[in-house]
């Protein structure tokens, strides 16, 4: 297993969540509650699950595709650590991955 720490924006501690290796970062927030919208139902097709990595694990991630990079120069809030969501798949490596959510973030779905 794989356990995830979500921070709020303003950096408090919000859970910790143990996810199964591969599966989405989008969706283990989402199963959290955490503010997350993912309009586009993890088709990379928005930047509405734009989350900030700890910078300490942000070398551990895959380096972003073009195309999501392209994504979140659309997102509020950016920084040189975010990541969309959707495209971070948990590994046994990502174990303790700190995410924030940013300044901002909108839940629309009502969660």
């Amino acid at each position: 297993m794989t356990r995830v720490i979500f921070l709020s924006a303003d950096g408090e501690r919000r859970s910790e969540v143990e996810a199964a290796p591969g599966q989405r970062l989008l969706e283990v927030a989402q199963a959290d509650g955490q503010p997350l919208e993912g309009t586009c139902e993890g088709q990379m097709a928005c930047s509405t699950c734009h989350v900030v990595i700890d910078p300490a694990d942000f070398p551990k991630l895959p380096r972003a595709s073009e195309m999501e990079e392209d994504l979140l120069d659309l997102a509020s809030h950016v920084t040189r650590f975010s990541r969309l969501a959707c495209q971070v798949h948990l590994t046994e490596a990502l174990d303790r991955l700190t995410v924030r959510m940013p300044a901002g973030a909108r839940n629309m779905q009502g969660r």
